[in-house]
């Protein structure tokens, strides 16, 4: 038996056809894989976005309950705590100030910033300014005729 070598292609074609489908899978993971994290990446910046307007919606009405507290007279005292959603943003570059014109949160991300208006019906002046670096809690305090936010518990 002598044996000789014969030109077959049709395996050749067989390998290539291997080779486009392997490339074809890699492809459609890969536009599944951007497509995923674009999804992903959008739902995290939606719910980043609905907490802060969410805690900023908290802390505004504790400055208005602080407000109708305020009509009651000058010695009044009145402390309330208001819990800081945590947000995927850095927390460390937020910086929260009341003042008579409403509730300002900076930070570096400019889409970030937001500023809620108060009505200021408030027998007195508004002011603070704090980080929120780390804090859980925000405190709405009325005391002397004057509204303010904290970060610690007030003494009375």
């Amino acid at each position: 038996m002598r044996s000789q070598i014969k030109r077959d292609e049709s395996a050749a074609s067989t390998e290539l056809g291997y080779i486009f489908t392997f490339m074809l899978g890699v492809l459609l993971l890969s536009m599944f894989s951007v497509w995923s994290f674009g999804i992903e990446t959008a739902t995290r910046e939606r719910w980043n976005q609905n907490a802060i307007e969410t805690n900023l919606a908290d802390i505004t009405s504790a400055v208005e309950r602080a407000d109708q507290a305020s009509h009651a007279g000058d010695s009044i005292q009145y402390a309330e705590v208001v819990k800081w959603r945590f947000t995927e943003a850095d927390e460390t570059l937020f910086r929260l100030t009341l003042s008579d014109e409403g509730l300002v949160l900076v930070h570096d991300e400019y889409e970030l910033n937001r500023e809620v208006s108060i009505s200021a019906t408030g027998a007195g002046n508004y002011s603070g300014s704090i980080s929120l670096s780390g804090l859980s809690e925000i405190w709405i305090i009325h005391q002397d005729g004057k509204t303010s936010i904290a970060t610690n518990r007030p003494s009375f």
